[in-house]
Parts: structure tokens; C-alpha cells; sequence
């Protein structure tokens, strides 16, 4: 499929010159026109694979704001055509991000070069963002909490579930060196854990956290954590960053508070016991001083009973 092309020229004769050398290139020109604003418009219409902007325009909109917009509108490449390299306006060009400029006069085998070098350097960039939202939304759905770094610890992503447990928002860290952000202590020592990034951003490998070690969250918060730290590297073995990921250790929190519940009710059982066992021995004291008083008694009714039948001995004599 030919590349479609839109010309934005205002030198007719240069305008047509350019136009057929791109047909003769095998090229499809789909507007040629003499402004900014119809350049604007006609890659709104038309949505072309490349535009080719003069620089210099005249009107309200030159070469350089018709490409920014473009860019930005539609996302587009521009190769710039100019016969001007005066450092102001090639600082303005700059800006625009252009994928190429072409220096006038030129021959067709120049203008070829500079098209498919920019289409070529376009579909590759198109490629990589695409590569980087679909790892952007697959960071964002996944049930553990993501942050990204690059080589110097900075944050370049959060997704919402480390937005939600460090109670930090992606806004408010980008560009923030990670220490500030992701802090940790072990909950029995209360010491500073040692931050998994930097170890991983140094040694080059894989680092674990240790256990017991607790997150502190933006507003002080304290939550059980297990993670790991690895560094993000080149093909050619060249750190690039960081990732970070971590969860809430739920299942050890759910025990914990399993455990405090069971003592409590364990200590409310020991004292109903213990209140039991006094009420008993209470009980069974009363039970013995009873027995005692009935056991004196019996002896008292018997010393009497022995008494009263010795007499009646006596006096039957």
C-alpha cells in the first residue's frame, strides 16, 4: 500500500516540483496547499501517513504551529522542508518533535530517504507506545501493587492497587525518588528496613523483603507487606530501572486478629472459671463448716443420749 503524503508548500513551483517527484517515487499526494490552517485541515480530512512542512509560511499560521498541531491533534509525523537554519527557528522546530528535515534544493533519492526514514522511525515509536499502554493496563488490572522506577529510583508508574495501600496518588509521586514514597519498617524491631529498589538498582538482581516488615502509608498507617525488587534491563545487560511489587500480607493480619480473638474470649472463659472455682470452693466450704456444726451436734446429742441411759441404770438399782 502506498504512503500517503500531504504537501504544505507555499512556492507553487516548488510546491509541484515536490509533488511530482513524490508521484514518480511511487508516493500518494493527498492535498498540496499553500497555508498553515489548510494544512491543518486537510490532515484532519485526510489523515496522511507523512506531511512535508515548509517552515516558513505565510499567515497567522507558520510551518511550525501547523506541525505542533498536527502532532498533537493527530498524531502525525512532520519532516520539515526548509532553506532556512537560523538557530531560533530551528529551536522552535525542535519542539514540535519533527521526524526529519529536508534542506532546499533537494533531489527525489533525498526526499525518499528522509520519507521512509520518518515513516520508519514513526511506525517504530507507534509500536513501542502501543507496547507501552498494553503493559501500562495489564500493570494497572493485576490484584498486587506495581511501582516502576528508573535507574536512579525515581517513579515513572504506580497503578491504583500501590495508589490505594500506600495511600499516594501516580500524580503526586512521579519523578519523586522512590525512598520518600515507599517506606518500611520491621514490626518488632521497629528498625528501617532496607528498600528492596535500591539493593535491586545496585546489585542487579532480584531482592525479596524480609519478613515482618511493615509499610508506612502517606497518612502513617502501618500494614503487614511481602514484596520484591528486580531491575528492568537492556539486551545488552544495561539497568534501566526498577519494578517494585508488593501486597498486603492479609492472611497473616486475618491470624493475628483471629488469634487476639481467641485470647480474649480465652481470658473471659478463664474468668468464668476461676469465678466458678470460687464460687465453688465457697460452696463447698460452707458445705464443710455445715458438715461440722451437724457432726458437733450429733456428738452433743449422743454425749446426752449416753447420759440420760446411765441414769436410768442407776436408778432401776
Amino acid at each position: 500500500m502506498r504512503s500517503k503524503i500531504l504537501i504544505v508548500e507555499d512556492e507553487g513551483v516548488v510546491a509541484f516540483n515536490i509533488q511530482r517527484k513524490l508521484t514518480g517515487l511511487g508516493y500518494m499526494v493527498v492535498a498540496n496547499v499553500p497555508s498553515g490552517e489548510e494544512a491543518i485541515q486537510a490532515a484532519e480530512q485526510h489523515r496522511p501517513d507523512l506531511v512535508l512542512m515548509d517552515i516558513k509560511l505565510e499567515g497567522e499560521v507558520d510551518g511550525i504551529e501547523a506541525a505542533a498541531q498536527i502532532r498533537s491533534r493527530f498524531r502525525i509525523p512532520v519532516v520539515y522542508l526548509t532553506a532556512f537554519t537560523n538557530d531560533e527557528t530551528l529551536n522552535r522546530a525542535k519542539l514540535t518533535e519533527p521526524y526529519g528535515y529536508i534542506l532546499k534544493p533537494f533531489e527525489a533519492k533525498d526526499l525518499c530517504t528522509s520519507i521512509e526514514v520518518a515513516l520508519y522511525k514513526y511506525q517504530m515509536e507507534e509500536q513501542l507506545r502501543e507496547r507501552e499502554q498494553f503493559l501500562a493496563t495489564t500493570l494497572k488490572s493485576i490484584g498486587d501493587a506495581v511501582i516502576t522506577t528508573d535507574s536512579q529510583g525515581l517513579v515513572t508508574f504506580m497503578n491504583p492497587v500501590a495508589e490505594e495501600l500506600t495511600c499516594w496518588t501516580q500524580e503526586e509521586v512521579l519523578g519523586n525518588d522512590l525512598t520518600h514514597v515507599f517506606r518500611t519498617i520491621n514490626e518488632k524491631t521497629r528498625e528501617v528496613v532496607a528498600n528492596p529498589v535500591v539493593l535491586a538498582l545496585r546489585e542487579g538482581v532480584i531482592v525479596n523483603l524480609e519478613n515482618d516488615t511493615l509499610l508506612i502509608t502517606k497518612n502513617g498507617s502501618e500494614i503487614p507487606i511481602d514484596d520484591s525488587a528486580a531491575p528492568i534491563k537492556s539486551d545488552t545487560g544495561n539497568i534501566l530501572g526498577s519494578v517494585l511489587v508488593f501486597h498486603e500480607i492479609i492472611e497473616r493480619q486475618q491470624i493475628t486478629e483471629l488469634l487476639q480473638r481467641k485470647n480474649e474470649q480465652l481470658e473471659i472463659q478463664l474468668l468464668q472459671v476461676s469465678e466458678q472455682l470460687r464460687q465453688a470452693q465457697k460452696q463447698l466450704k460452707q458445705a464443710q463448716e455445715q458438715l461440722q456444726i451437724e457432726v458437733a451436734q450429733r456428738q452433743h446429742l449422743e454425749k446426752q443420749l449416753e447420759l440420760t441411759l446411765e441414769q436410768e441404770e442407776t436408778g432401776n438399782e
